[in-house]
């Protein structure tokens, strides 16, 4: 797995021998960014759920101004800073890594973007509602969910987009 684009394109991500991730393939990644065009450069990141922090280093890559990574597996949260240190190299303070689940995360920072790629195996609605309140006034919330997932709806938040990947759905809202 590699960064799609941007200054950091063609860096190797790492990714561990196990089931306990499931990055997005290419095709839904460079269509995930796409979509996201102009809405990068600049803004306060959070990549939920971050596995190996593909989408995370990816908007760091197009310019983001941080990312805060949440990964509640300390293995792989290793396999995640250990990414950060071979891709971002001497710009690492632009990353910060939080081995937390996302419920137990608390924090008074707004985010202008924020990705969530909950495992599929247990997904729920309910995993995502601690989102609503660290979202910025115009953010744009990013989840990928199983296809058969029914569309979550979330108070204050414009649904954007949902676009289907072989096994996966991508939806976007703004707020």
């Amino acid at each position: 797995m590699q960064i799609i684009s941007g200054r950091f394109k063609h860096q190797t991500i790492k990714s561990p021998n196990d089931t306990l991730t499931h990055p997005m393939g290419s095709r839904e990644k460079m269509a995930l960014f796409n979509m996201l065009t102009g809405e990068i450069t600049g803004k306060n990141v959070l990549d939920v759920f971050a596995g190996t922090g593909a989408l995370g280093l990816e908007a760091l890559s197009l310019g983001a101004k941080s990312v805060v990574f949440i990964e509640k597996s300390p293995k792989i949260a290793k396999i995640l800073k250990e990414n950060i240190e071979n891709i971002l190299k001497n710009e690492r303070n632009l990353a910060r890594v939080v081995v937390s689940d996302l419920k137990n995360y608390k924090t008074e920072e707004k985010f202008d973007l924020i990705f969530a790629d909950p495992p599929y195996d247990s997904y729920s609605e309910e995993i995502l509602k601690p989102l609503e309140p660290i979202l910025s006034e115009t953010a744009i919330l990013v989840i990928s969910i199983p296809k058969t997932a029914k569309t979550p709806e979330f108070e204050g938040l414009e649904l954007i987009s949902r676009r289907e990947y072989a096994g996966s759905a991508i939806i976007l809202y703004r707020k």
